[in-house]
């Protein structure tokens, strides 16, 4: 009696992650206007608009330059060196945040029409990005007011901000995949936001708590390398040593791919939650 072999053919085999790709780069136009949507609707009802983006960490910087600049010794000038973390701080802490957000409230809309389920997650990154170009404004105003050099490392800056967003989606698919079978995670996320933020060098020199636990808080904070690239090209005007630079890429652009793994594998099972 003959047996019948199943033959493993994996031009048939089709990849959640590789098929998800293929989607967002179909849909690409509708993303770009999911982006459009959101800067529209997030500043139309405002009078300043697009300018909060811009006062926002202004007014941050004022007044924790009021409270703690006499509190750290920061080389060169405490409100400039605060500006450039929250920069990349509120960056990171906004996207992930409106990405649950966008999660939990946004899913009425991939019922109505279809949708890569990442779309929601992409558009909110993308309109992080263009807030954070927004907010070089201000940087570079408090820059030139307290008189902190730049120099020619800021053309890597380009290159920490990708950094940055590429480890802001991975996050936000890792987190907005929780969300949507563990809702309480929306809930408890702001408190872990805080405490990472306390756990991060931003308002505070890195020499701190560069000895906690032997070092491992800040050896272990992907934020921490993250947050310090961007101030190394920007505020501290030094080049980024290999191993720093590596050490970024491989935490935002594994995080990722972790990320876009994890997400497009548990999506199938988003209908029967959503």
């Amino acid at each position: 009696m003959s047996r019948k072999i199943k033959i493993y053919d994996s031009a048939k085999s089709k990849s959640p992650a590789i098929e998800e790709i293929k989607d967002v780069l179909t849909y690409k136009d509708l993303i770009i206007q999911l982006i459009r949507r959101d800067i529209i609707s997030r500043y139309k009802r405002s009078s300043l608009g697009i300018l909060w983006t811009m006062l926002n960490p202004l007014g941050t910087m004022i007044i924790m330059s009021i409270v703690f600049s006499r509190m750290f010794d920061i080389r060169g000038a405490y409100p400039a060196f605060i500006i450039t973390n929250l920069v990349a701080w509120n960056f990171f802490s906004q996207t992930t945040t409106i990405a649950l957000t966008n999660m939990i409230w946004g899913s009425d809309l991939f019922q109505r029409i279809y949708l890569p389920r990442t779309a929601m997650v992409i558009s909110t990154i993308g309109t992080g990005i263009i807030n954070v170009l927004f907010s070089l404004v201000p940087l570079a105003i408090i820059y030139i007011f307290t008189k902190t050099p730049v120099s020619e490392t800021i053309i890597l800056l380009p290159l920490a901000i990708l950094f940055l967003a590429a480890f802001a989606l991975g996050f936000s698919l890792i987190l907005s995949a929780f969300v949507v079978f563990f809702p309480d995670v929306a809930e408890m996320y702001p408190i872990v936001l805080t405490a990472w933020m306390y756990l991060t060098p931003i308002i505070y020199p890195e020499e701190m708590i560069a000895d906690v636990l032997n070092g491992w808080v800040l050896r272990l904070n992907p934020l921490y390398r993250l947050i310090r690239f961007f101030r190394l090209v920007s505020f501290d005007g030094l080049y980024p040593t290999t191993q720093e630079t590596l050490t970024a890429f491989i935490f935002s652009f594994g995080t990722l791919i972790i990320g876009w793994v994890f997400f497009t594998k548990q999506a199938k099972k988003f209908a029967y939650y959503v």
